[in-house]
């Protein structure tokens, strides 16, 4: 941590202050994570005063401040919530630091809050100098390995999740190349009413993908429509080489279809 550019902090901070050389700071995991030569200012968004979590008739809406500590704990009847914060595989110090905006605005392949929010099917609600909303579906905010929908000068200003989403029944699976290593592939299926399921594929890619099938799929299907994902977008790292994440998400998925039909 060595942001020898930074001159001025500024909190609480609001949408309006932005400027270029500006960044906006959550728990700051990320962000102090590596150099950013071109950051002059902070603009602190923990002590703008965001509820963590806040119910509502139609789900529930996650501050980008809301902490893993506080997601776990608001939201610990829900099985997918406490799986994915468990994927950090992170001390009581990060959990208590780390927020869930932070995890999706870093764009990592292995953050595991992008991979609940998108195999949710959550809502991101972003927020522009000019103080105006827009709303993106969270499998779409990451677009690729530090990447994001943001404009300059947006920012994350909460994740909505459906209620009855929540609710429905998931599969999860997690591989790593150590017990305690980052996430070279995970998979969430999700079992709809209606019968169908989603399954959503991170950490193996460089960004989300989420298959939806209306029906209870064949092995075929589901193989045909990871066949669709480019061979460049699996991620080659020191946690994992693209062929070996290629094939546990195949082996994931078609333990997830199993599960999900049962």
């Amino acid at each position: 941590m060595d942001l020898h550019t930074v001159t001025e902090v500024i909190s609480p901070a609001s949408p309006g202050q932005w400027r270029p050389g500006d960044a906006w700071l959550g728990g700051g995991t990320a962000l102090f994570g590596e150099p950013r030569p071109h950051v002059s200012r902070l603009l602190d968004l923990t002590a703008a005063g965001w509820p963590p979590l806040t119910v509502r008739d139609d789900g529930v809406e996650i501050a980008a401040t809301c902490t893993i500590a506080e997601l776990a704990e608001g939201l610990r009847g829900y099985g997918i919530v406490r799986q994915c914060c468990h994927a950090f595989l992170a001390s009581f110090k990060i959990w208590n630091v780390a927020t869930v905006g932070g995890n999706l605005c870093a764009a990592l392949p292995a953050g595991p809050m992008i991979s609940l929010t998108a195999a949710l099917d959550g809502t991101c609600v972003l927020i522009g100098p000019d103080s105006r909303e827009r709303r993106v579906p969270a499998a779409d905010f990451v677009t690729g390995e530090g990447t994001t929908v943001l404009r300059d000068g947006e920012l994350l200003r909460a994740i909505h999740l459906s209620g009855s989403l929540l609710s429905m029944r998931t599969a999860y699976r997690r591989g790593s190349l150590h017990r305690h290593g980052r996430s070279a592939v995970l998979l969430i299926g999700r079992a709809d009413p209606a019968g169908g399921i989603s399954l959503t594929v991170t950490a193996a890619t460089r960004r989300p993908y989420v298959f939806r099938f209306p029906d209870p799929p064949s092995a075929d299907e589901v193989e045909a429509a990871l066949d669709t994902i480019p061979a460049d977008q699996y991620v080659d790292d020191v946690h994992g080489r693209p062929v070996w994440r290629r094939h546990l998400t195949r082996h994931y998925a078609a333990q997830i279809r199993t599960e999900l039909a049962a």
